[in-house]
């Protein structure tokens, strides 16, 4: 089996690349900065350059015509509410995808996020109708629903895997993960935090890569899935677990940032 990975130099990329190396597949990674090191350990992947901003003519031979696309490319992130993501990351995405549909890909693994529940609070289970309230959240129900209908035409397994709160080594600096761990890395004596009484569903990175390595191999995966922990917990709980799981020694400083307004106080997955 043949499969390629948009994103695949990104955080979650390298993990995927990692689990789908130990099941013994061909490997297509593409991205638009190939990191060579990163990969010297795997056996079988082979490195791709394209930017799906300006994709080739013929992408699907481009790529290798793989049996199945892990989509994980995304720009303009963190910056939820940047319209970068309606404006530019949208069409570009929907030409990409669609052009390889058209051209034969045969079955397609693409990340959303549990913003496209928008505000609503508590349990999020998949068959949710979804009411994103920021434009990354919008722009990615979108491809979704112009992805399904093109589903409809094209004889292609569509997967829509939603994505809640991933942590774990090599994700960016402004993560609360990452934030954490470097200031306990560098000595510092405080952590300065939110409240931290909001609720989210926190999981592994490579948790996240294995659940959705899986869905390759799964014939009967659902139009959509959540990939979750299912477990609500406080942020404030998360962050005292990292630290006693690591045997991390530093003071939390409660309150020092405000909530975050573009996401409910209090949800998760369900799954």
């Amino acid at each position: 089996m043949k499969i390629a990975v948009t994103g695949a130099s990104g955080f979650i990329g390298s993990y995927i690349l990692s689990e789908l190396d130990s099941r013994n597949v061909e490997i297509i990674a593409i991205s638009r900065t190939i990191k060579h090191n990163s990969s010297s350990d795997l056996k079988n992947v082979q490195w791709v350059n394209l930017d799906i901003l300006n994709p080739p003519k013929n992408c699907f031979k481009a790529i290798g015509e793989p049996d199945n696309l892990i989509n994980l490319a995304w720009g303009g992130l963190p910056n939820y509410r940047s319209n970068h993501h309606i404006d530019k990351e949208l069409p570009s995405q929907y030409h990409f995808l669609s052009n390889l549909i058209n051209e034969g890909l045969k079955s397609l693994i693409s990340v959303g996020t549990c913003f496209e529940y928008g505000m609503q609070s508590g349990a999020l289970a998949a068959n949710l109708k979804t009411n994103p309230d920021n434009p990354y959240g919008k722009a990615k129900d979108t491809l979704h629903n112009q992805l399904r209908e093109l589903s409809k035409i094209y004889p292609v397994k569509l997967t829509w895997a939603r994505l809640f709160y991933i942590y774990g080594i090599g994700q960016a600096e402004s993560s609360l993960y990452s934030a954490l761990r470097s200031s306990v890395i560098n000595g510092d004596k405080i952590f300065k935090m939110s409240g931290g009484k909001q609720i989210r569903d926190f999981m592994p990175v490579e948790k996240v890569a294995t659940e959705i390595v899986d869905l390759v191999f799964n014939e009967e995966a659902k139009d959509v899935v959540n990939i979750c922990s299912g477990m609500p917990v406080s942020v404030q709980k998360f962050v005292e677990q990292l630290l006693k799981e690591n045997n991390w020694n530093i003071e939390l400083a409660l309150g020092e940032y405000p909530y975050p307004n573009y996401e409910p106080h209090a949800f998760w997955g369900v799954k």
